[in-house]
């Protein structure tokens, strides 16, 4: 086990550390499944809880649901607080996670998450549902900020990408469970019309106090204590978790590659973010942005509606919709889970382009079947799955974009962000233009959907292949700079 570089008292100065080549250079072991488990796993519940809302929206707006409110209001309304809220949350809680630490911010993140889900399923008025609906949104949107960043500055660089993209799609692991979850609570035969609904948000919250607890044995991240000040415990973290990773393994650990030194600091303003993310790296500004969207909207001309193509276009009944979405949800969690290891082995550039790319050419592909009318509902299906397993392995890896291609100091506000804005484009542009797309019982509107979204994944994925960074395997600190490193003079431009 390789000894501290250097020591490093808590406040600031001038320190050098081995700190991240340290980390990169452990091989995979219990510690790092236990961060798989305590910070990854919250995705599950995100899936489950608004497949759950998705289809309890009809159940909530008949007589005796114990809430005086519409269908459309869930669905429209609530839904956008949910977006509004994520939005906020994101771009709120990025700036404190980069402010004050990873692991105060992802306690206190799901803490809100798990409270305001919680209120949810006490709600008694229209009124409540939506304040807690926002309050749901602005924690789990803080939690896209918070667990991302900690994720990928805990995981070694060689197994970066395909921990990230696969802790970013099981969210869809949870719409299986919310989409099944919802035939079994809302069966009046089973419980009461005014508490299955109920119930499908408690056993949500009972998950998430078992993840929380997990959770409290996430360390903080080393890279940013011993930017913050606090090299001292940076160094002692690592070695324990090298001295527990030596005993596992039962032998020694090789010599870490690197050092770097930093001048410590406290805080980052928001000048400096913005000013290094949209000056000093613009192309990868451009790039974050094209994947983001991109993604929105694909996922929004699939998904917002769904149930409503299948209804108008192929007679489903209602109560049956929650399987044909567990079937695409299945779809959209093998993808990162198979393809992963690729974006590792393979490169980012290659990976991210080609995801994308294939996944709007084949929904274009779709769209024309749809448009001849040579598909049935089940077999729309399948087109949707085989569109959704590319593009639910392209839309993890925006988020892994973001979150390792822009300097320590700034990556959860710049997570933050690029979550926000994308999120916002999906759900408030999105709706605003698929909802009258997919409801009008038009063959032709449908098609021009799915044809807006494949074509924006399209663009996004030639944006990728210029300006995506070849990221894989590489140290975070080598793919972009902490704005704290001593260096003589930093180049100006883009550096990308």
């Amino acid at each position: 086990m390789s000894a501290p570089s250097s020591s490093a008292s808590a406040g600031t100065g001038t320190v050098t550390t081995a700190v991240p080549a340290r980390l990169d250079r452990l091989p995979w072991s219990r510690w790092h499944w236990m961060i798989v488990i305590g910070l990854g796993t919250v995705w599950i519940l995100d899936g489950l809880e608004v497949t759950i809302v998705g289809n309890v929206a009809g159940r909530l707006a008949e007589e005796g649901s114990g809430l005086d409110i519409t269908a459309a209001q869930v669905t429209g309304v609530a839904a956008a607080l949910y977006v509004a809220g994520a939005c906020s949350g994101a771009l709120f809680f990025g700036w404190l996670t980069d402010r004050y630490g990873r692991k105060k911010l992802f306690m206190i993140t799901l803490a809100v998450y798990l409270g305001a889900t919680a209120m949810t399923a006490l709600s008694f008025e229209s009124w409540w549902f939506f304040l807690f609906r926002f309050l749901t949104g602005f924690g789990i949107g803080g939690e896209y900020a918070a667990i991302n960043s900690a994720i990928d500055e805990l995981i070694p660089s060689l197994y970066r990408g395909r921990v990230d993209l696969i802790i970013n799609g099981s969210y869809w692991l949870g719409a299986v469970g919310g989409a099944l979850l919802s035939v079994v609570m809302l069966d009046t035969d089973i419980f009461p019309q005014d508490l299955g609904w109920r119930l499908s948000f408690a056993l949500g919250v009972v998950l998430g106090l078992v993840i929380l607890l997990v959770r409290r044995h996430v360390p903080e991240s080393p890279r940013w204590q011993f930017i913050h000040g606090h090299g001292e415990e940076a160094e002692e973290l690592v070695s324990s978790v090298e001295r527990e990773i030596e005993a596992e393994k039962g032998a020694a650990l090789p010599p870490p590659a690197g050092e770097i030194t930093i001048h410590q600091r406290k805080s980052i303003g928001f000048g400096t973010i913005a000013k290094t993310v949209f000056g000093r790296y613009p192309r990868r500004a451009v790039l974050g942005l094209a994947l983001f969207i991109g993604q929105a909207f694909l996922y929004n001309a699939i998904t917002f509606g769904f149930g409503s193509i299948l209804i108008t276009f192929f007679d489903v009944p209602t109560g049956s919709t929650g399987y044909y979405f567990a079937v695409i949800a299945a779809g959209n969690f093998l993808g990162p889970l198979l393809l992963g290891r690729l974006f590792d082995t393979v490169g980012r550039r290659i990976m991210i382009s080609g995801t994308y790319l294939l996944s709007g050419l084949l929904l274009f592909g779709t769209a024309w079947l749809f448009d001849r009318g040579s598909l049935s509902a089940t077999t729309l299906t399948a087109c949707w799955c085989v569109v959704l397993f590319f593009a639910s392995a392209g839309a993890s890896s925006a988020y892994l974009t973001a979150s390792e291609i822009f300097p320590m100091e700034t990556r959860a506000m710049a997570i933050a962000f690029f979550y926000a804005l994308g999120t916002a484009a999906g759900g408030i542009s999105g709706p605003l233009i698929f909802a009258e797309l997919t409801e009008s019982g038009v063959v032709g509107d449908t098609v021009l959907a799915f044809q807006i979204g494949a074509g924006l994944m399209c663009a996004a994925g030639l944006v990728a292949a210029f300006l995506a960074v070849n990221a894989e395997r590489r140290s975070l600190e080598d793919i972009a700079e902490p704005l704290s490193a001593v260096r003589a003079e930093k180049p100006a431009g883009d550096v990308s």
